[in-house]
């Protein structure tokens, strides 16, 4: 134990490779002779933050967080290599406490502890702790020693599962420990982003052993486990796992998914290659559409188009009101506008003022939450567009009219220009979609849904897709230019 607490508490490359039957005969690891590559890997760089943390330390530095993002295909040893990091931490952190979540009880309870139970049955360890359920704490002679011999509480020294709850986040927060604190989230990208953000709130006590772990299938191009690899990335330990690259591996498994589906499919990505889809499974508009729209080059080729103008309403407190324009091809040049907290009286001053300053062609507001707004710009003498997201779509491959004008901004996409706004992208490829009514109608996911997945709503997104309400004409550039603040004399031309 000595050893253990000591040499292993800062090398768990070394703890690992001691603590199991590694080739030994008539056990389930006579064939192994040690850790498969990768996983040695992290736990050696892991090693390395570790004792530099302890360095840190020394000259009176404060210690940092280890995070680690690791997305993969199948196969890869996931499942055993959190079962390792689980038991050296347990067995080498003494008094420290963990928690492990994923994205479903069954995940959680017979997938992750149940790997972490098998691989304790084998660690020199094992004796020390008794597994119930999803908790794995110490025994009560180990509980009594600390407490006789080193004056330590094990009442916090477990590794438990816990179940996340996106309506009640803070339920899932709370667990604290200076004695160190590891966190473990499994299927990760099904984890929406409000756990995520409680869950640095674990890591306030300010230890060399603190450590927050991420595993998943890369299937999500959207959220906070996909952040870890991108906007992010900076702040986590990212690796990216060919599952092909591991030994012991059939590689013809996945050479048949390859070839099933391409080399450069969404499932050879996921499944194979470790990387994330193009699109995701139920992803409506794909990640690489909008970049490419938000990279695109401005040229003048649209100049004389209609210029029309999207308003989409705050529905709760915790939305916004966000006003967006659109030239053709152009969604750049006019910067959008958000207001929070804004009440109808003053979004629509805000409105009103924007049309007197573009003009534009049209003005398309969402009647649903913008009644009110409507109402007062009519009574002001201006001419709007009212628009019902729920209304009948003109063609019957959609559900609804929200859904017929989110696709067409789908089309729009290909070759239009957005600006460089990191709301704008994540509303464009937030919502996912189904299949609704007895035609089986493509039906683009509602605002509450995504909230009960933990994405905000998509406000930014919205607008623009209310500037495909229908075609327009643009008026007269002479016209344009005389338009007063009381617009009623612009005759607003419909081809669709």
């Amino acid at each position: 134990m000595k050893r253990c607490l000591g040499e292993f508490s800062i090398d768990p490359a070394a703890f690992v490779t001691f603590a199991f039957p590694w080739g030994k005969p008539n056990t389930p690891l006579a064939k192994f002779k040690g850790p498969k590559a990768w996983q040695l890997e992290e736990l050696e760089k892991l090693g390395l933050h570790i004792r530099e943390n302890v360095r840190r330390m020394q000259r009176g530095e404060k210690p940092k967080v280890y995070h680690f993002a690791m997305a993969s295909g199948r196969g890869v040893g996931k499942s055993a290599f959190v079962a390792m990091i689980v038991i050296w931490f347990m067995s080498c952190v003494l008094g420290g406490t963990g928690v492990i979540t994923a994205n479903t009880d069954a995940q959680l309870s017979d997938k992750t502890f149940g790997e972490i139970k098998k691989w304790l049955a084998l660690s020199v360890t094992g004796y020390w702790f008794d597994p119930i359920q999803k908790k794995i704490k110490p025994h009560e002679w180990l509980a009594k020693s600390m407490k006789d011999y080193v004056m330590m509480d094990a009442s916090k020294y477990y590794a438990a599962g816990i179940l996340w709850d996106a309506e009640a986040p803070d339920a899932f927060a709370g667990e604290h420990s200076q004695n160190g604190m590891l966190l473990i989230f499994d299927e990760a990208s099904g984890i929406p982003p409000q756990i995520w953000d409680v869950s640095e709130g674990f890591f306030t006590d300010e230890t060399v052993h603190r450590y927050w772990f991420v595993f998943s299938n890369p299937r999500r191009n959207s959220g906070a486990f996909f952040e870890c690899f991108h906007k992010l990335r900076e702040f986590w330990n990212s690796r990216m796992l060919d599952a092909r690259t591991v030994e012991g591996v059939d590689k013809d498994v996945y050479e048949r998914i390859i070839a099933k589906h391409g080399p450069d499919s969404d499932q050879a990505k996921v499944e194979v290659y470790g990387q994330f889809p193009t699109i995701g499974e139920r992803q409506f508009i794909s990640r690489e559409d909008v970049n490419e729209a938000r990279d695109r080059e401005l040229d003048g080729y649209d100049a004389h188009a209609a210029l029309v103008m999207g308003v989409d309403p705050a529905r709760y407190g915790g939305d916004s009101t966000v006003i967006r324009f659109r030239r053709g091809r152009d969604a750049r040049s006019i910067a959008p506008k958000v207001m929070n907290g804004a009440d109808n009286m003053r979004v629509a001053e805000v409105v009103a003022e924007f049309i007197d300053k573009y003009a534009p062609d049209g003005v398309f507001i969402d009647s649903g939450a913008g009644a009110g707004i409507i109402d007062r710009l009519k009574q002001m003498g201006y001419k709007v567009f009212e628009v019902q997201f729920g209304g009948k779509a003109s063609d019957e491959t959609w559900f609804d009219h929200r859904t017929e004008m989110w696709a067409r901004m789908r089309e729009w996409l290909k070759g239009g220009m957005i600006d460089d706004n990191d709301k704008l992208r994540d509303d464009l490829c937030g919502p996912e979609y189904d299949f609704s009514g007895r035609e089986e109608r493509i039906k683009l996911e509602s605002k509450d849904k995504m909230k009960d997945r933990g994405l905000a709503s998509p406000d930014h997104a919205d607008a623009l897709a209310l500037t495909f309400h229908c075609k327009i004409a643009a008026t007269d550039s002479k016209l344009r230019r005389r338009t007063s603040r009381k617009a009623k004399g612009v005759d607003y031309k419909i081809f669709g």
